[in-house]
């Protein structure tokens, strides 16, 4: 296999943001495992649908390394918090999640254009623009709890979450 030149500085981004992926990942399994404990349904669909998705991201980074002659590192993962007071609490979680993600993802990326590696640089293209979304969700999620308020609200928040998973399948 023919081995591409990375410099030390983005291969070393690219393998942290990789693992953050897959912490991430992590994470996510334990918040839909919390709200299936709790009997939120439609959370616990949609935090093992975003479990899936943040393995595929860091799928997207092995395969970028692979592509280009390196075996990618995997480290430890940190086991993730899995308690919470109540979904506000935990929606506030995955905000913060999200918005290390994109600090780390912006870390990456001013690496790749400091060397330059221009095949990094398109590749965190996709990123940010995930991102962005990923951010926006996470920002109407802990908005639409903090609304919902009492059980009732959570409880019709919840069928609407499971109901619009179900039509995106």
């Amino acid at each position: 296999m023919l081995r591409t030149t990375i410099k030390a500085s983005v291969l070393g981004e690219l393998q942290r943001q990789l693992n953050q992926e897959l912490g991430a990942a992590h994470n996510y399994q334990a918040l839909s495992l919390w709200c299936e404990e709790q009997h939120f349904k439609g959370f616990a669909s949609f935090f093992e649908k975003q479990a899936a998705e943040e393995r595929l991201h860091a799928q997207k980074i092995s395969d970028h390394l692979l592509d280009r002659g390196i075996l990618p590192e995997l480290g430890s993962i940190p086991a993730p918090k899995g308690k919470f007071e109540n979904i506000l609490e935990l929606a506030e979680h995955a905000q913060t999640m999200e918005q290390t993600n994109t600090a780390g993802i912006r870390q990456a990326y001013e690496a790749a254009i400091r060397e330059p590696d221009l095949p990094a640089q398109v590749l965190l293209h996709w990123f940010i623009k995930e991102q962005v979304e990923e951010e926006a969700w996470a920002d109407e999620m802990v908005t639409r709890v903090a609304r919902a308020g009492c059980s009732g609200g959570l409880s019709d928040l919840d069928r609407h979450i499971e109901r619009y998973l179900e039509r995106e399948d």
